[in-house]
């Protein structure tokens, strides 16, 4: 989530500006007239130049001034508000008599229709009756179920065609039947995971070539919980009806690298299947020993008959670890780690800082920080294993985890490509992960006999980080203490003998400790990396390099020196923590000022469980677009698009070389020796505007971005003054907090070190597209950089004609890569933490991206440790006091925000089908529920809500459909999320079996919160909204009401029309007013033809608009597509994906933009450009522009629904396609236009549906619901798909390789001309790509006897699918021009010619979505 803005200050642009802009509403005029916009660009310029700073932009001064204009001005605005002109005062409704009278000689001189606008929309000081509905007049149609099923493909003519297929295949032209191999089913199983984790051989981007182990993740589980899953597929050549689902399957496991097959640990025999794929098959025996590696595959049989045939999955692997009682290793650290703690320390940053000066408790912790900043690493040699000459080692399996941040190598070589992340945060006061490593290749045969060494590096993490003060990321709420690490290594015999040998903290063991290379490693600002320590280090985890402890007496006095580590003891308890929490977070009153703050020096460590999700690892290597020289020794990477990660020098650094000029802004290091010489290497995610330096992102919520040295928006010396005595010094005069890693070498010395050695920072993440590196001759050879996310498996994705469209679910895709880093961040430089609103809001796009199972299992099990004792969860998965006064209180967060764990839990179950997780939650969510209802009433009350909303149409006290262009109508999302805990939790305890008062109890709050939702918002009109007139304004509005079934179903229809008198407006950003200012004036009057510029007064503005681009904020932004879709509006939605201007995906590429924005706007100092938050949207384009989503009551994504909706015009959208996984396997749908015409076109669908999988497909209607002739065939034999998917992924990757195809400008500022200009610019993003379906390799499938079903205009219809490939055509399918308005109402006005309708079609009268069904996971809210 953005918070961006720090709870105490206001913005500007979201909260001032759009109270303003919208009293201008009816009186703005309007003056565009009607001109599509085209792709026409200005002439290509052959040669990007880079622009250097001349003028200033319009200083912080001016623009404080214009908002302080604006603030002072809001008073009168809103007193004249109610004297505005009633735009719809022309259109024909039913009015209301009244017998109120004028209260005051100036109410008798208003004009008619000011006085009719006040009937219509009474302000909140008249709200004493119901008004009649001004759409009351129309007929809507009769409610009734609109979609009726049909099984065109179970009747006995398809059962005896398939049978005569079969006969073909066996008794090849009468001769004898041809033999079958046991392993040749038609359904093969793969994906194998324990505990929803997979196996992860090698990272895609993975820089080690030379790893003796052979995964880079290897699953580890508890003995006590072994779950088994996989997915199908189909066998290329087989028969559809064979590979229907399976029927009987078994599981054997063995021990890891064993000779004997026949040698199991467990068989769980052939089990057969009435249901197809299980859900989950758990292990329940002991014979799988702690310490083992398993080795483990699954048969499955077929539908085949009459005999089932069987396939076999490749062999997968993983390990049983240990439970924390069965822990041998205790934490251990370095002594001065250990020793550089005062009892003040824990709390020291409770407190305001004072500058820079900081408080005296402020001061203490920073200088004990510095003692131990430089970095420890560990070793431990193996002791000599006495092995019987009958037996040897079977596995053998290291366990290992650290605080912050670990990276274990083995003889000196990395044991997986993680480390910047390692373990995931976590509260680490109650869990902390640790990893397993399979070892046994090094001590295998005669390895056993040598000499190994074990090493862990180590970096600080989020354990024991710089102490900064922060604006609202406040770290030091987090468990903290000296870096610390903790291992041990379990060998298991072929005797079945086990041990556990160099368990740390027993001395016997012989671990070691040291002061690394690393002077300081920061998650948020980077890596000092000490070359020449870094050379003297070379074979430090090796036997070669051995030394015992002080054996040479120099090495005491050094940093550097071996010494023997120490255990790690906290001198707190996890209960006195967690009162301090509660305490600081109001969740319990204090009785005494010594509850304010803890008072100890180490925090406790909580239990060790194993990985919970997949790693973060490099899941790519991204090499340059372009290296720009910017003189004076920098040069400038620019790698095409943003990520998270680091660069990589395969072949080290140049030689650094000194300035003549002075080191540029971000590259001086000025607390340094004057002897040591470095190289810097400055991470951003876009250039600044007006010089094309880097501008430098927001880091750890420190102030606000620089803007560049011409762009400024705070004040010089805000940031580190807030930071406290240990702010960087070296990254004051830049301004800001850096993302920057520093490679350093003494300028004389032994000769040892050398900047070839430098590789790339390893326990820290950068958000970034561009790099500058700074200074050297030349630019360094060889560079890449490491792109690294959680390791999950990507299984979805979606394509379609539309640039614009595809570009946007890459902007979405690209920023949910960056943010995927072992929690589910907002944005990863500023805060790189967990915000639940994001989570609600953006988990529906990242459950079709990935298969994200075992990382929103993680996700809910953060918030389970976090909940308060009183059964309040917050904001965030681990409470940081953010934005707490948004919530009702008692140390709840934000209702909506809080809410996160519920919600995500039963949408899980959706998904997933892990009834053991909803067993696992199920107590928590009823807690939270129950304080909810003790507590919320109360709590809004508090907040200034009144029962009766009387006087409410403004934000309220809360975050809500945080950061659109509208007001937030925080009352309906506070609401609106309590009734979806309730739904969630009633949901749950469904799936239970959970029966009585605690089922009964949840939908009683359910139905009780929506009824009073629906009373008061349509109690005094019929349009869904607050009883103050101006709280059509607000969002979310109708959108949310009809989308999670608020709306009573005889009110739909009405609320619908309500919701297309919404209207835009224009935008008063300070970064688009100046853009205008800076245009030429044919191309100013180009924006204004096309309507893209408009009048603000008598200023030119953009505008945005509710109908032809994005307004709405996280949530409203889904309900708005979801809706218009759902309600036959499907065209409109495509409008507002389509659309141009600022509010829109354009408007983002068109500025140079490859992840998504925080805002819809242009923020160049406050707002990250690399934040998923608003990215919702890209699951509607699979589920409506595409066709596919899972049937909202399916679980354990068993059923999908194929509802391709299409375009009026072809020149809108003429194909689109989605693949989505699921844990049966993979579905897939693609539609094209073929031959299209004026006003028709051949409408040409394909869908497949995997082995075990079930679909519904929707055939094709128009709006009205007047049906169309749909011929259907289905493939009696399945050719290769995952063939079709290789090629056609070759062909995209091409097409994506060549530039051409995709969005093909930018706008960039022209320092000679001091303008903007738009450049054609040869980009990837959004590329249009074919989808495997329409690959002529499935052109060659064998169909079945066509099938035509009639359309039909009483109702829609749904046809059943089984697995199989699909052909659906429809002939002469009717295509019509989208109506276009003129004058204000073509881009920022209503859609009148909607709700002036007289029918709006079938599906705002569907009973089926009238109320919330029970087993709808899809419409909890």
């Amino acid at each position: 989530m953005s918070t961006a803005a720090p709870p105490s200050r206001k913005v500007p642009t979201a909260q001032i500006v759009v109270v303003i802009l919208l009293s201008f509403v009816a009186i703005i005029p309007f003056t565009v007239r009607l001109q599509p916009f085209t792709y026409e660009q200005p002439p290509l310029h052959a040669k990007r130049q880079l622009l250097k700073p001349s003028v200033a932009d319009p200083s912080s001064r001016k623009i404080k001034k214009e908002i302080e204009t604006l603030e002072h001005d809001l008073e009168s605005l809103e007193k004249e508000f109610t004297e505005l002109t009633n735009e719809f005062s022309q259109v024909a409704s039913t009015k209301a008599s009244t017998n109120s009278q004028p209260k005051n000689k100036q109410r008798n001189k208003k004009k008619k229709e000011d006085i009719d606008f006040e009937k219509e929309f009474p302000n909140t000081n008249t709200n004493t009756e119901v008004k009649p509905d001004r759409f009351a007049n129309f007929k809507e149609r009769e409610p009734k179920k609109w979609w009726i099923r049909k099984d065109l493909f179970g009747d006995a003519s398809q059962q005896t065609a398939i049978s005569r297929r079969r006969n073909l295949l066996i008794y090849d032209e009468g001769k004898q039947p041809q033999q079958q191999d046991e392993d040749n089913g038609a359904i093969i199983p793969f994906d194998l995971s324990v505990n929803h984790l997979q196996l992860v051989d090698r990272a895609p981007g993975s820089p080690y070539t030379d790893l003796t182990v052979n995964e880079d993740f290897l699953p580890v589980v508890l003995q006590s919980d072994i779950a088994f899953r996989w997915r199908s597929r189909a066998r290329p050549n087989s028969l559809t009806q064979d590979g229907l689902k399976t029927t009987a399957y078994q599981i054997i496991a063995r021990q890891a690298y064993s000779d004997n097959e026949d040698d199991l640990l467990w068989d769980s025999g052939r089990v057969d299947v009435t249901d197809g794929l299980p859900d989950v098959v758990r292990y329940s025996d002991t014979n799988m020993q702690i310490g083992s590696v398993i080795e483990w595959k699954v048969t499955v049989w077929d539908s085949s008959q009459p005999d089932a045939k069987s396939s076999s999955s490749d062999w997968s692997k993983f390990a049983v670890g240990p439970s924390q009682s069965e822990w041998q290793g205790r934490w251990i650290s370095h002594p001065v780690d250990l020793q550089s703690w005062d009892k003040t320390d824990a709390s020291a940053f409770w407190s305001p800082t004072a500058g820079m000066k900081g408080t005296h408790d402020q001061r203490v912790a920073c200088g004990n920080w510095e003692k131990r900043s430089q970095l420890p690493v560990f070793r431990t040699k193996l002791p000599t294993l006495d092995i019987a000459d009958d037996d040897d080692i079977a596995t053998a399996l290291l366990v290992v985890s650290g605080l912050g941040s670990f990276r274990a190598t083995f003889d000196g070589k990395p044991l997986s490509s993680s480390g910047p992340l390692d373990p995931p945060l976590t509260d680490f006061a109650q869990r902390v992960s640790y990893r397993g490593f399979d070892v046994t290749p090094y001590l295998s045969g005669d390895g056993a006999k040598s000499e190994h060494v074990v090493g862990i590096a180590m970096g600080s993490g989020w354990w024991d980080h710089r102490p900064i003060a922060g604006s609202f990321i406040r770290l030091f709420f987090l468990p903290h203490g000296a870096v610390t690490c903790v291992a041990q290594l379990y060998l298991t015999y072929k005797s079945g003998k086990t041990e556990v040998v160099i368990p740390t903290g027993d001395e016997s063991s012989g671990w070691q400790v040291a002061k690394g290379h690393l002077r300081e490693s920061s998650l948020f600002t980077g890596e000092y990396i000490d070359l020449k320590s870094k050379a003297d280090f070379h074979g430090w985890d090796t036997s070669q390099n051995w030394k015992e402890l002080y054996s040479d007496a120099s090495d005491e006095a050094s940093i550097h020196a071996w010494v023997m580590p120490q255990r790690y003891t906290s001198d707190t308890t996890l209960e006195k923590w967690r009162h301090h929490l509660h305490v600081k977070a109001k969740a319990v009153p204090m009785k005494s000022k010594d509850e304010m703050k803890p008072l100890h020096k180490l925090s406790p460590i909580g239990r060790l469980i194993p990985h919970e999700s997949p790693p973060v690892l490099p899941m790519e290597r991204v090499y340059p677009d372009e290296i720009l020289d910017l003189g004076g020794g920098r040069w400038m990477i620019d790698f095409g698009k943003s990520f998270s990660g680091m660069l990589r020098f395969d072949n080290g650094l140049p030689e650094p070389i000194v300035p003549s000029g002075g080191y540029p802004r971000g590259h001086d290091v000025n607390t340094l020796a004057t002897d040591e010489s470095f190289i810097t290497v400055v991470y951003g995610e876009r250039l600044e505007l007006y010089t094309h330096d880097i501008n430098l992102p927001l880091v750890a919520g420190m102030g606000l971005h620089d803007g560049g040295p011409r762009h400024r928006s705070k004040k010089k010396g805000d940031p580190e003054t807030k930071g406290g005595p240990c702010y960087p010094k070296d990254h004051i005069e830049a301004g800001s907090l850096m993302q920057r890693d520093v490679y350093i070498l003494p300028k004389t010395g032994d000769g040892k070190g050398s900047f070839s050695d430098a590789r790339q920072s390893h326990f820290t993440t950068h958000a970034f597209r561009f790099a500058e590196i700074c200074c050297s001759e030349e630019p360094p050879s060889d560079v890449s950089a490491l792109a690294y996310r959680s390791s999950f498996k990507e299984w979805g994705d979606f394509s379609s004609s539309n640039v614009r469209i595809n570009g946007g679910y890459e902007l979405v895709k690209n920023a949910m890569n960056a943010n995927l880093l072992g929690v589910q961040s907002d944005c990863p430089h500023r805060e790189k933490i967990q915000y639940g609103g994001d989570i609600i809001a953006d988990s529906p796009a990242a459950m079709h991206l990935y298969d994200m199972s075992a990382f929103y299992r993680k996700v809910v099990l953060d918030w389970a440790d976090q909940q308060w004792d009183n059964g309040a969860y917050s904001g965030t998965s681990y409470w940081l006091m953010l934005n707490d006064q948004t919530g009702i209180g008692t140390g709840s967060g934000e209702t909506v925000w809080a809410s996160a764990p519920v919600v995500m839990t039963a949408r899980h179950m959706q998904h997933y089908g892990d009834i053991d997780f909803l067993e696992r939650t199920v107590d928590k969510h009823m807690k939270w529920l129950g304080f909810l209802h003790e507590h919320f009433d109360r709590g809004m009350l508090k907040k200034g809500y009144k029962e009766d909303l009387d006087g409410y149409w403004k934000s309220g006290s809360g975050l809500g459909d945080w950061l659109g262009f509208r007001q937030r109508d925080t009352w309906l999302t506070h609401q609106g999320f309590y009734m979806a805990s309730a739904r969630s939790v009633a949901y749950i305890a469904e799936k239970l079996g959970i029966t009585g008062m605690k089922l009964d109890a949840a939908l009683e709050i359910s139905n009780k919160v929506k009824e009073r939702i629906a009373g008061l918002y349509l109690k005094y009109n019929q349009g869904f909204l607050p009883p103050d007139s101006r709280g059509k304004f607000m969002s979310p509005a109708q959108e949310m009401g009809l989308f999670s079934r608020i709306v009573p179903g005889d009110r739909r229809c009405t609320v619908l029309r309500h919701y297309f008198t919404r209207i835009g407006h224009t935008w008063p950003g300070s970064a688009e007013m100046n853009f205008l200012e800076h245009i030429d004036k044919e191309t100013k009057e180009s924006m204004k033809a096309s309507g893209e510029v408009t009048k603000r007064g008598k200023k030119d503005a953009m505008g945005w608009s509710q109908w032809h681009g994005f307004n709405e904020g996280i949530f409203a932004v889904r309900y708005a597509l979801k809706t218009l879709s759902e309600t036959g509006y499907h065209n409109v939605a495509l409008d507002k994906a389509n659309g141009f201007g600022v509010g829109t995906w354009e408007y983002m590429l068109s500025h140079n933009a490859t992840t998504l924005w925080e805002s819809w706007w242009r923020s160049e100092d406050l707002y990250s450009h690399n934040h998923p938050m608003l990215g919702a949207a890209a699951e509607w384009m699979v589920s409506a522009v595409a066709g596919l989503e899972l049937e909202p009551t399916t679980t354990g994504g068993r059923e999908v629904q194929f509802w391709p909706r299409f375009p009026n015009d072809a020149s809108t959208l003429s194909y689109a396609s989605a693949t989505q996984g699921t844990r049966r396997g993979d579905f897939a749908i693609a539609w094209e236009f073929i031959d299209v015409h004026q006003d028709t076109t051949t409408l040409h669908i394909r869908a497949y549906v995997p082995p075990d999988g079930k679909a519904v497909l929707r055939l094709p209607e128009h709006r009205n619901g007047e049906g169309v002739d749909s011929i259907l065939k289905k493939a009696l034999v399945l050719p290769d798909i995952e063939e079709a998917k290789l090629m056609s992924d070759d062909v995209c990757a091409s097409r994506r390789k060549s530039k051409l195809h995709g969005f093909g400008y930018n706008w960039e500022f022209d320092r000679n001309t001091m303008l903007w200009m738009k450049f054609n610019r040869n980009k990837s993003i959004g590329t249009p790509c074919r989808h495997f379906l329409f690959h002529s390799h499935l052109d060659k499938a064998e169909w079945d006897h066509p099938i035509t079903e009639p359309g039909t205009s009483e109702n829609g219809i749904e046809v059943i699918l089984t697995p199989g490939l699909y052909d659906v055509v429809v002939d002469d399918w009717k295509l019509e021009p989208e109506v276009k308005s003129t004058g204000k109402e073509w881009r920022i006005g209503d859609r009148k010619e909607y709700y002036m309708s007289e029918d709006l079609g079938p599906y705002c009268s569907d009973s089926d979505s009238f109320e919330w069904n029970i087993d709808d996971a899809s419409h909890l809210i």
